[in-house]
Formats: structure tokens, sequence, C-alpha cells
């Protein structure tokens, strides 16, 4: 067991089950976050998923501020927004207006994926057609300049102030999974979320953790798939099915999706005739909540991780409710509880 604490937060995209209707889907989201207060989880984020039946996750930045509504103690924020779609100037306004809504309380994350299928995409990115295209690097820094309101004078959007001022800016955090964005986040002092829900290469990781901790003397916080019950065969019966794929287009892109029809799709709406769907694995955990515990414990101890981000790998509301609930009695059965709550 180890003697440091750490925290567990939560990631959800709130999807919509198949045959449930989305108010019905979204109050029950909203419910989630509210029971993740009460049981002690340190964050509540929300991922940015469009373009799928299934998701109700389109605008991060909505849910968070319906939840931060409806909860007092909790941060909530995205994970993350896809910036690569937005302005910076209009993703700062929007989290710093969040943060004077709910000061201490409201986390930015941000990625680089596209969050959805292609035509969702050009859709979202219409009125940007023959504008000149920003590197991610560029976008990074000018959002982090717009958020805490650092802007150079000589910057070509220098005099556009994102109001409102908050007392406390909101948190930054970079997502990602290899050592260019690990370093890109501690460049700017941000700190950094290893994506494990979507590459659990143990070597790999290690080497991420090492070189952000080499140039902060932080420690990145760690996405990745878990999900508890009072029952093991259970927990890795409904844990199975879950796949990813890398697809990889002929120009160069890829992606990471849940199954081959949707890389089939994705390359239709690229145009793209060959493509290629590779498996991957995910950091996957399954099984009671004691052997959860057992195994974010040896990953604190092999990586220093401080927190961790938990996404449970289903969708059905009631399902995710007794996972997280197995998981706090399994932290809470011994002095972990502090690991949860501090």
């Amino acid at each position: 067991m180890p003697t440091d604490p750490y925290r567990l937060s939560l990631l959800d995209k709130a999807f919509v089950p198949e045959g449930a209707d989305a108010p019905d889907a979204l109050a029950s989201t909203v419910a989630l976050a509210q029971l993740a207060e009460e049981l002690g989880f340190h964050r509540y984020w929300f991922a940015e998923h469009r373009g799928m039946a299934m998701a109700g996750s389109t605008a991060p930045e909505a849910l968070v501020a319906f939840v931060l509504a409806r909860t007092s103690r909790i941060r909530v924020g995205s994970g993350g927004v896809m910036l690569q779609h937005y302005a910076p100037f209009k993703v700062a306004e929007t989290f710093r207006l969040l943060a004077a809504l709910a000061p201490g309380r409201v986390d930015l994350g941000v990625g680089r994926a596209p969050g959805g299928m292609p035509q969702a995409t050009r859709a979202l990115r219409a009125n940007q057609e023959g504008a000149r295209p920003d590197a991610f690097a560029d976008k990074l820094d000018e959002l982090e300049a717009f958020v805490v309101g650092n802007l150079p004078e000589d910057h070509r959007w220098a005099g556009a102030l994102a109001a409102p001022e908050p007392v406390t800016p909101p948190a930054r955090i970079l997502l990602g999974a290899s050592l260019e964005s690990a370093e890109t986040a501690a460049h700017l002092g941000w700190d950094y979320c290893y994506a494990g829900h979507f590459d659990g290469d143990p070597d790999r990781m290690a080497r991420v953790f090492g070189r952000f901790a080499d140039l902060t003397g932080r420690r990145p916080l760690l996405a990745l798939v878990a999900f508890a019950d009072s029952s093991e065969e259970r927990a890795r019966s409904l844990a199975k099915p879950l796949r990813l794929y890398r697809v990889r287009l002929a120009n160069g892109q890829s992606v990471n999706l849940p199954d081959l029809a949707a890389a089939a799709e994705f390359a239709r709406q690229s145009g793209a005739t060959e493509y290629t769907a590779d498996p991957i694995a995910p950091d996957v955990l399954a099984g009671t909540g004691e052997q959860i515990r057992d195994a974010l414990d040896d990953l604190h101890d092999r990586l220093g991780v401080e927190e961790f981000i938990i996404d449970i790998p289903v969708a059905d509301h009631a399902q995710r409710r007794g996972a997280m609930e197995t998981l706090a009695r399994a932290m809470q059965a011994d002095r972990a509880i502090a690991r949860v709550a501090a």
C-alpha cells in the first residue's frame, strides 16, 4: 500500500444510450457528477465528441457550466476542448467567464484530436474556410496569453481583452500521449494529462512521465479506463468489448475510433480509398473495487501518479453509478479515503 495519497477524478462522455432520450440521459449525467462530489472525487471532466448518435458532450463548456451550478465543491472542466476547431480568444472568454462564476473550480483541458467524423468537423469549421491555418502550438500560446491576460504588445491580437477577469484563472491541462505534447505543456507552464485510455504502452508512459517530471518537478495526471464491480467476472465481461482502432489514411492523418464500421465511415467521409485500421490496446482495468484500487496503487508506486482520471467504459448510467460507488467503497476500506478526498 502506498504511503502517499493520490486523487481520483472522472471523465464523462455524456453518452445518450440507445433507446434513451437526450433530456433524460443528460439529467442522469448531471446526477452522476453530483454523486461524484458526494463520494469525494476531485474533478469531473467532460470530453468533446460529435457526429455520433450517442454524443451528448458536443459542447463540454455547456455541460461544465450546468454542472458547476448544481455542485459546490468538485472541480469541473473539459477533457478536453479540441482547440484546432476554435479561436483561442473565444475559448479563453468562455473559460474565464466560467472561472469567474465558480472561482477555483474550473479546469480547461485541451486536446488536438478532431473529436468527431470529418463531415462534422467541416460543418464546425465552415466559417474558417480560407483563413490562415495556425499551428497547434501557436494556438496554445495564444490561448495561454488570453487566459492569463498577458498578450505581448507586438502580438497580432494586441488589445483584445478576454473578459471578464476571474480572481483565479482556470487551471490549464494539456492532454496527450507523447514526449512532444509533454514538452509543450512544460513550456507553457501547464499541467499535463497522459491519455492512457488511448495509449497504455507502459514504456512510452514511463518515458513521458519522466520527461515531464524532469522539466517541471511535477507528475502528469494519468487518464485510464477502469470498471469496478462487486463481481470480478461481471466487470471483466462488461469491459471486454472495449476496443480501439488507429485509423491511418494515405495522407498521413490518423485517428482513434471505437470499431471498424466507424473506421470505414471516417475514411469514406475523408474521401480516402485506402486506409489501415490497426487494433490498439488502451490501458483498461476491470475487476472488483479492491482489485482496481490495488492496480492504481501499483501505478502510483511505479510512476508517482498523484491523480488518476477514470474513464468508465459503459454508457448505461446505472452501471456507471455502480462502478463509481464500488470504487469509492474500496478506496474507503482503509485509510485510502484520503486519496480521493484530499
